[in-house]
């Protein structure tokens, strides 16, 4: 990875729980609002920008080319192209990463590369047999031929397919995204009361940082349409008074007779969106900015969809060698917590000499991640998952977390619906 590619500006808006604050904000208005105010505190002229990538998982029927939308809403010139790219839970670094490519070959060299998702706003869908039966009804040719085929609706044609339950189910292992990490969590033993504390500690570091201005930085407030007089300035979702009582209190989300992942251990269902700035060293200098970081390397990685939260395990090898880094190297690290289990895995393989040897076909463990460098301003436990926002989030995050600090390297890794893993180390 050339060393002159780097991100000068990120920002993102407030995670909301899914049916919450941003329940009625579009996934097109809080992209257009992040990368209005994104150009805004760069005091950058729009036409400067080459090309814009939005990353989105959960893409708005409404706007399918959600990234071209969003910069046509946030008064980009018409003449900047603009993308939508899809990686699952990846598509907001997947945003970042394809700029970066870009850049490195010589065909931009500013691009704002963000992502959005409002995942209050997937839709019901129909089921194929209601689908099949109002075929009938407009086919049908006369009035009592139609009115027969209306009379052939049954309950059962009212009853939607959930999308949201449908987009994180794997088509090819068949699980949910929950019953992989219950997977996970017996084939590493890892137990109940483990992942309760480890969700409670993700709720304590992001409630700590909220009170210590860890994110006012890097998120902006969202102004609610249409009137956009009430304003969304915090998270909603870390709880001040989240205890083990209370998390142990919840029944077996995925598994009800013999799971340990609960709603309180895993992630949320969240709506936000996040926005970069990604451009060559040379240019941010002619620009008169001072980057967060610099990307020093990335990869993508594939694994089998019933252990998709192993992902991080296999990405971040080739992240750490095309930086030129090592594991222990790395002062802050974030992994995405999809669920407590799964993080807890990923550290367990990590420093494992047979998972090195027999799956990564390494001959040293990757290295360990200390409980005191991971996901230090809490993570999406606590937080939220907005599904494809939550890549560029944990960049933005690591990058201010690492300027506030005064510290050299991080790094940025997530599992990744479908059987992948991605990762990043930035560097200052």
């Amino acid at each position: 990875m050339s060393s002159d590619i780097v991100i000068t500006h990120g920002l993102r808006t407030p995670l909301a729980k899914a049916g919450t604050a941003l329940r009625n904000v579009s996934a097109v208005e809080l992209g257009r609002q992040v990368v209005a105010e994104l150009i805004a505190r760069a005091d950058l002229d729009p036409e400067r920008i080459d090309d814009v990538i939005v990353g989105c998982a959960g893409n708005p029927i409404d706007a399918a080319n959600v990234g071209r939308v969003v910069a046509l809403r946030a008064n980009l010139p018409r003449s900047i192209p603009a993308m939508t790219v899809q990686r699952n839970c990846g598509s907001g670094l997947e945003a970042i990463t394809t700029a970066a490519e870009r850049i490195r070959a010589g065909r931009a060299r500013v691009i704002v590369a963000g992502a959005v998702e409002s995942m209050s706003n997937y839709p019901l869908l129909y089921s194929e047999a209601a689908v099949r039966q109002y075929e009938r009804v407009f086919r049908a040719r006369g009035g009592l031929a139609r009115l027969a085929a209306i009379l052939g609706f049954r309950p059962r044609h009212f009853k939607p397919d959930v999308a949201l339950l449908t987009g994180l189910t794997d088509p090819v292992c068949g699980l949910n995204m929950g019953e992989t990490a219950e997977v996970l969590a017996k084939e590493f033993a890892i137990s109940r009361d483990a992942q309760d504390e480890f969700a409670l500690r993700s709720h304590q570091r992001a409630v700590a940082a909220e009170q210590a201005g860890a994110f006012d930085d890097e998120r902006i407030p969202v102004f609610l349409p249409p009137t956009h007089a009430e304003v969304v300035g915090r998270d909603i979702g870390p709880r001040a008074g989240q205890s083990l009582e209370a998390l142990r209190k919840l029944r077996p989300a995925f598994d009800r007779r013999f799971g340990t992942v609960t709603a309180g251990n895993a992630c949320m269902v969240t709506d936000g969106a996040a926005a970069t700035l990604v451009m060559t060293e040379r240019t941010a200098r002619d620009l008169g900015y001072e980057p967060l970081g610099r990307i020093a390397g990335y990869s993508w990685a594939g694994l089998s969809p019933r252990r998709m939260g192993l992902g991080p395990c296999y990405a971040v090898p080739g992240a750490l060698a095309e930086a030129g880094d090592t594991l222990e190297e790395m002062e802050r690290v974030e992994i995405n917590e999809a669920f407590a289990a799964q993080v807890m895995a990923c550290q367990l393989c990590l420093r494992s000499s047979s998972f090195a040897r027999d799956e990564l076909g390494l001959a040293a463990p990757v290295g360990s991640i200390p409980d005191e460098r991971l996901n230090v301003n809490g993570g999406a436990i606590a937080l939220g998952h907005p599904v494809g926002v939550t890549g560029a989030r944990l960049v933005i995050t690591l990058l201010h977390e690492m300027q506030r600090h005064g510290l050299r390297r991080g790094l940025a890794t997530m599992c990744i619906g479908g059987g992948q893993g991605g990762a990043a180390v930035l560097a200052r």
